[in-house]
């Protein structure tokens, strides 16, 4: 199952966090920053679709060391749809914030400094859209299964964030 399936299961499961209200927010910052910074959504959702693949080595190695409750800890601490420069720096060290910068720009065509200031903002929205499988009533219970999928444990690679953005945005339009 895909993650937008995940995420599709856990707005439909009132046992876990995902919402359409949180599906909207998510889609609503996606368009702001298409608007601030002059850049199509597509452009935003590029950048998010890097930032995602970042987060999730990020969030990999967090799991590796030291367990799935960590990682969704980590998931529940910083995510949101406003800007928080601490969940860029407690998955990325200053050097993958400007990898990750750089590669954005190299892709997207946008500088890479712009970039750099969406991070912020970018993180929080990732770990949002990860928030949504976890329990409603205890967040740090285990069996996250939009965090999973993201993380893909079967190691298939077939996880994208924008492509996830693309797909809720279409569903809410529904």
């Amino acid at each position: 199952m895909g993650l937008f399936d995940q995420i599709l299961g856990a707005v439909a499961n009132p046992n876990q966090q995902g919402s359409l209200g949180q599906l909207g927010g998510i889609i609503n910052t996606v368009q702001q920053l298409s608007q601030s910074t002059g850049a199509d959504p597509s452009t935003i959702q590029s950048v998010l679709s890097i930032v995602g693949g970042q987060v999730r080595s990020a969030l990999q190695d967090k799991q590796a060391t030291d367990g799935n409750e960590a990682a969704q800890s980590l998931v529940n601490q910083y995510a949101g749809t406003s800007p928080n420069p601490q969940a860029v720096n407690s998955l990325f060290s200053p050097q993958i914030q400007q990898q990750v910068a750089q590669v954005a720009a190299q892709r997207t065509g946008l500088d890479a400094g712009i970039v750099q200031q969406l991070l912020p903002l970018a993180v929080p929205l990732v770990l949002n859209f990860l928030q949504s499988g976890a329990n409603a009533q205890n967040p740090q219970a285990g069996g996250n299964p939009v965090l999973n999928s993201f993380l893909d444990a079967d190691g298939d690679g077939d996880v994208d964030i924008a492509d996830a953005i693309q797909m809720a945005s279409r569903y809410m339009r529904q």
